[in-house]
């Protein structure tokens, strides 16, 4: 698997327990440090046997880092540092003490190489199927992946994805998407924001685009079936990062219960959708799923999907518009060109007239915001990989097995890259933009997220219509942000709204 319906699926397994406060999702942390420490001597020795490349034959020239604790390796340190806010300190603390190109770490018991930099990015994002593949971890396989399907090759996974998504995300096939967007937006400020003063931005954000996934994935638009689905999708993702130990009380615990749940209920869905394509002799698809039934994919290849597309296209869109929200909050001349953009498009459209692809075409400084959004604040941290073979990179040898992982945080706030890198500053993304492979919240080069598009005309949709509806002001200007390791505000970004008199 790969981005946007898949990197980002990866990406956003980093999310711990975003709708948990820190007491209940930390906890489960120390339980298992508690655990782990009881057979620690057992993962010492296993520790020691691997360090040593399990015994005879030359020792490679490893990229300079540190494994830290036997079996948990620096997952604590990186979940932490994710916590206090600064997730990037993981990195610039190692890369300048190690090496700026490429460091060892040890991240969910796996040993792993981070790659920096937009070199180290390339490398990756070039070398697909020739030095590395997809790879996810087991927390994601277990919680959410039917157990039948755990074993399948990563490569021939990405490989078979990558090959069926684009139909789907080709411009064609998302110009039909737009109006329904639009319409969806409307509803949902309709119903979830204009009868209140004040509103959480956050958590109503996450009930759009999942409720726009639900409708243009499954054609599910009923709100209790939708509700069905969401519950547990909200536990199952809070524990894509922890420590995969299936005891009971534990985050993962709770992740492996409502992923479960999640699959029974997709394959209801799913079978019943096939059967209605067989009794009717449907031959046009309705929504993703009936396009992979037609397509001959197998009722538990399309849950595994529709899993990864959900994640993909809820959890990151939802966080970029919550700070988008936040951004043009805390800068009036930003906010006010953007206004005027959206109204422009607003005025060369009839009363009631749905978006159109054209429409979106014309939001360009708006998109240069939220690229400016995405490179403050990512979504999504990056992507892991898997080495396939023994190869060297920056003069250091990565062994077939290893992990790779590239970050965002080697480059967003990298000065290098972006001089000046915590100043908000839209302009960044006009004319020629950044240097390549330095912007990467959708990975980049040939393995660029094939969903980018999709993710573009959700977010664009979506602040027009809020834009062009309402004017408002943060609640809480100094309101903390939990990075989990993705930004979370702490109080779900309350705003004061007031109706836009046009």
């Amino acid at each position: 698997m790969h981005p946007f319906f898949i990197s980002v699926f990866i990406a956003t397994n980093m999310k711990l327990a975003a709708a948990m406060d820190a007491f209940d999702s930390f906890m489960p942390y120390l339980l298992h440090l508690v655990l782990l420490y009881v057979f620690a001597g057992l993962f010492y020795f296993l520790y020691k046997y691997k360090s040593s490349g399990g015994g005879g034959g030359p020792t490679p020239n490893l990229p300079p880092g540190k494994k830290g604790l036997p079996y948990i390796g620096e997952t604590l340190d990186f979940v932490l540092a994710s916590r206090r806010g600064t997730p990037e300190k993981f990195v610039t603390d190692r890369t300048t003490k190690y090496s700026p190109d490429v460091f060892r770490t040890s991240l969910l018991g796996e040993d792993m190489a981070v790659f920096c930099g937009s070199a180290g990015n390339k490398f990756l994002f070039s070398g697909q199927n020739k030095y590395v593949t997809s790879w996810w971890p087991d927390s994601i396989k277990k919680a959410l992946m039917d157990p039948s399907s755990v074993d399948n090759s990563s490569k021939e996974e990405s490989t078979k994805l990558r090959a069926y998504l684009p139909p789907f995300l080709k411009p064609e096939s998302l110009q039909h998407f737009i109006p329904v967007m639009d319409i969806m937006a409307k509803e949902h400020l309709n119903q979830h924001w204009s009868p209140y003063n004040e509103v959480q931005v956050f958590p109503l954000s996450k009930k759009y685009t999942f409720a726009l996934a639900c409708r243009l994935f499954m054609s599910v638009t009923d709100y209790d079936e939708i509700e069905n689905f969401a519950k547990p999708f909200a536990l199952a993702t809070a524990g894509l990062m922890s420590v995969p130990i299936d005891l009971p009380g534990t985050t993962f615990n709770r992740a492996v219960k409502a992923g479960r749940l999640i699959r029974q209920r997709l394959l209801a869905l799913i079978t019943q959708k096939k059967n209605e394509i067989l009794e009717k002799g449907k031959t046009v698809a309705s929504d993703l799923v009936d396009s992979m039934l037609m397509d001959g994919m197998t009722e538990v290849e399309i849950g595994n999907k529709i899993v990864g597309f959900f994640i993909a296209s809820h959890d990151t869109t939802s966080t970029a518009i919550t700070f988008i929200v936040s951004y043009l909050s805390d800068y009036p001349e930003v906010y006010n060109r953007v206004l005027e953009e959206q109204m422009e498009v607003l005025r060369c459209k009839e009363a009631g007239e749905p978006l159109r692809w054209e429409d979106i075409q014309k939001m360009k400084y708006t998109w240069c915001v939220a690229c400016e959004v995405m490179r403050l604040a990512p979504p999504a941290n990056g992507s892991f990989r898997e080495a396939i073979t023994d190869f060297t990179y920056a003069g250091y040898t990565i062994p077939k097995g290893w992990k790779a992982f590239w970050m965002v945080h080697t480059t967003h706030k990298n000065p290098k890259y972006f001089p000046d890198p915590e100043r908000f500053d839209p302009s960044r993304f006009e004319g020629n933009g950044p240097a390549p492979y330095s912007f990467v919240p959708f990975g980049g080069g040939p393995r660029m997220c094939p969903g980018k598009e999709y993710a573009r005309l959700e977010i664009l949709t979506f602040i027009h219509n809020l834009l062009t509806t309402f004017k408002w002001v943060k609640l809480n200007p100094n309101e903390k942000i939990s990075y989990i390791p993705s930004p979370i505000p702490k109080e779900g970004l309350p705003i004061k709204i007031q109706p836009l008199l046009n």
